[in-house]
């Protein structure tokens, strides 16, 4: 549902989308209730995106290119800055370089990585979070963690590894058929040519010593080649560029990923995983 608060908090390349959109449609004659038959949207909706009462989704941007766009791409230019805008303040500068980056490593260990989340588990994960959200800020928080997702087919090709821990496997967000889907897109992407899943056994520390015990990280390298490393804990986040730093968070990672259970073993468990939830 559109809300009035969103018209004094939105930002500004959603103010300037809203009054492109609003313009062109103008230009051609349409009302907000023709426009909205055309992109598969109501006259409410598109009259709540060109007053800001409700950000236009990444949907709603590909249907305005299709019918107001003319082959400018300037909705479809605007699809990263409203995506970006629709992450936690905290996520934003990591999410631009996570789109951009040839190589993403991530150690997780309470949750799947959002990159790896089903849409499902997505809501299940932001929607049960503490303080509660309002519903309309949930979906949008899943939306955009979905968009995220292009980064498994962008050319060129990034390489993207997870190593999750164990637990994170047995740990149920929302329901136990949300999990197994869950599972079993864990399942699909460890096929993929360009991604690698790897899972650490509980039983590590039992066996000696455990490179993790540090908690979750994610290794990026940019399109520059340079080293980055990105910190996440309770909406709070670093991003780390000093090279000495970098290297000893690396060599922790490679060590994790050595004591971690191989590609084919991992993928092995989770589908026993699957099969339990059945």
């Amino acid at each position: 549902m559109a809300r009035a608060e969103n018209k004094e908090t939105v930002s500004a390349a959603m103010r300037n989308i809203a009054g492109i959109a609003r313009l062109l449609r103008k230009q051609k004659g349409w009302s907000q209730e023709e426009l909205g038959q055309r992109i598969g949207f109501t006259g409410s909706a598109v009259s709540a995106m060109e007053t800001c009462a409700q950000p236009a989704s990444d949907h709603m941007l590909v249907g305005l290119e299709r019918e107001l766009g003319a082959g400018s791409g300037i909705f479809e230019r605007a699809r990263e800055d409203v995506r970006n805008d629709k992450y936690p303040k905290q996520f934003k500068d990591f999410a631009l370089l996570e789109q951009r980056a040839v190589v993403l490593s991530m150690y997780e260990t309470f949750v799947v990585s959002g990159l790896f989340q089903t849409a499902d588990y997505a809501r299940a994960l932001i929607g049960g979070g503490y303080p509660p959200l309002p519903e309309a800020r949930v979906s949008e928080l899943v939306e955009a963690r979905m968009a995220r997702k292009a980064l498994f087919d962008r050319e060129p090709t990034a390489l993207i590894e997870l190593i999750l821990d164990e637990g994170v496997l047995l740990r149920t967000f929302g329901s136990q058929a949300v999990m197994r889907e869950q599972l079993v897109h864990l399942t699909e992407l460890a096929q993929c040519r360009n991604v690698t899943l790897q899972v650490m056994p509980l039983d590590r520390g039992q066996r000696g010593e455990h490179a993790g015990e540090r908690g979750s990280m994610t290794l990026l390298e940019t399109s520059d080649h340079d080293h980055l490393v990105y910190l996440e804990v309770h909406e709070e986040s670093v991003l780390i560029s000093d090279p000495a730093k970098v290297s000893m968070r690396a060599q922790r990672y490679a060590k994790i990923r050595a004591q971690a259970l191989g590609p084919d073993e991992s993928l092995g468990l989770i589908k026993r995983l699957v099969g339990e939830k059945q």
